[in-house]
């Protein structure tokens, strides 16, 4: 993945089409609310890349999607709240047009001088955004000079904003780059894929295992060994034979979680022991289980103290860890210790040298519940794009870009 950033090239008196992640969360989903982005994190992310295109005299034409708009009717995932915060971060004027592409938006792009910032509308109010559709395309390429692709979190998605753009900024001679944000990505996560240091610890946790056969194969090939938590494990205990209470169990995964124990039960660490309770519910109390005696009435919510030994020990000396999927329901405090202790491990490990890479998604706001983002080495913003990474896909927001 060794594709050009915004610093490869010349921005001076250009206008950038930058495709961002600010699907941000809101304080309301009613139209008629005084609507306020209630966590400004993605928006934050995205800053070292924008200040460095308004710093080298650039002028930004900004598009994302928000939320999932049926039609553009759907008036409480309009971005005015995400300019407004925008404007406070960036310190400067913030102008937003209603629409994603059309005559309002050609007319704001061509009056754009170095310095300004536009906001398109939410992208996903045009119905060819999802359908990647090549007339979208190519009107919001017209809009620029070149093409920034900073947002991670939707790379997966071959959607005209992330994809089809960028092949039309191509197409009429513009280079199509990424920011500093998608930059870290693929390179973090790029080490990962194509150049592991060893030993490498992957960490794998999440309810289900049949979102993660593809990644625990594509693992197997990759990492000395794969910690399984989470209630993932249990699918993987019935398939060795244990009883496992009413804990979730995926029923039509059992036979890959069988094939995949047949093709490397050595490589695979699975829990000896659970924190195992009688309902799943926030203020139900747990009991430590051991995995071959859990208790026919009662549920695993996390994994045990013996587990959690078990795993810092296979960590001991590792070069490389990726972390991905909390060990248990983290959402309720009685059952957060395995996924929090374990984060703990792993900042202490950073301490040490060791890279950590902990996905988006669940673990990375695991990770920001328990104050030790800034302690990792790389906490992914895109959940299913890390994935699918992971899982050795290409993808299209990716591979379009320009080649260094």
């Amino acid at each position: 993945m060794n594709k050009k950033t915004i610093a490869d090239i010349d921005v001076q008196g250009k206008k950038a089409l930058v495709r961002v992640d600010f699907n941000v969360p809101l304080s309301s989903k009613d139209p008629n609310d005084d609507i306020t982005v209630t966590d400004d994190a993605r928006i934050r992310a995205a800053l070292p890349t924008l200040n460095y295109l308004l710093d080298h005299g650039a002028a930004l034409i900004l598009c994302s999607h928000l939320g999932r708009p049926k039609t553009p009717a759907d008036r409480q995932y309009v971005m005015d709240p995400v300019a407004r915060r925008l404007e406070e971060l960036l310190g400067r004027p913030v102008r937003k047009v209603d629409e994603v592409v059309g005559p309002a938006a050609q007319a704001a792009a061509a009056a754009l001088q170095p310095g300004d910032v536009l906001v398109l509308e939410n992208t996903r109010f045009h119905a060819g955004e999802t359908k990647n559709n090549p007339e979208l395309s190519t009107q919001l390429a017209d809009l620029a000079d070149v093409y920034v692709n900073d947002a991670f979190g939707s790379a997966h998605r071959a959607h005209a904003s992330t994809e089809g753009a960028a092949r039309a900024m191509r197409a009429k001679g513009g280079a199509a780059v990424a920011g500093f944000l998608m930059g870290k990505e693929m390179e973090a996560l790029g080490m990962a894929v194509s150049n592991p240091p060893h030993p490498y610890v992957a960490i794998m946790g999440g309810a289900k295992i049949s979102d993660k056969i593809k990644l625990i194969d594509n693992l197997l090939e990759k990492a000395d060994k794969i910690l399984i938590g989470g209630g993932m494990a249990n699918t993987f205990l019935r398939a060795q034979g244990h009883k496992t209470g009413k804990s979730l169990v995926e029923e039509e995964a059992l036979p890959e979680a069988r094939r995949l124990l047949q093709k490397a039960s050595d490589q695979l660490i699975l829990p000896i022991d659970v924190l195992a309770a009688d309902a799943f519910s926030a203020d139900a109390e747990g009991k430590v289980e051991d995995v071959w005696s859990i208790s026919p009435e009662k549920m695993a919510l996390d994994i045990g103290p013996a587990t959690l030994e078990r795993f810092n020990a296979e960590l001991q000396g590792a070069q490389l860890v990726v972390w991905n999927g909390p060990m248990g329901v983290f959402e309720f405090e009685n059952f957060a210790a395995g996924t929090n202790q374990l984060a703990q491990t792993l900042a202490g490990l950073v301490d040490h040298g060791v890279k950590v890479i902990v996905g988006g998604g669940d673990s990375a706001a695991a990770v920001y519940k328990a104050g030790l983002t800034e302690k990792m080495t790389h906490v992914s913003t895109g959940g299913g794009a890390s994935l699918e990474l992971l899982e050795g896909k290409e993808l299209p927001g990716i591979a379009i870009l320009d080649e260094k």
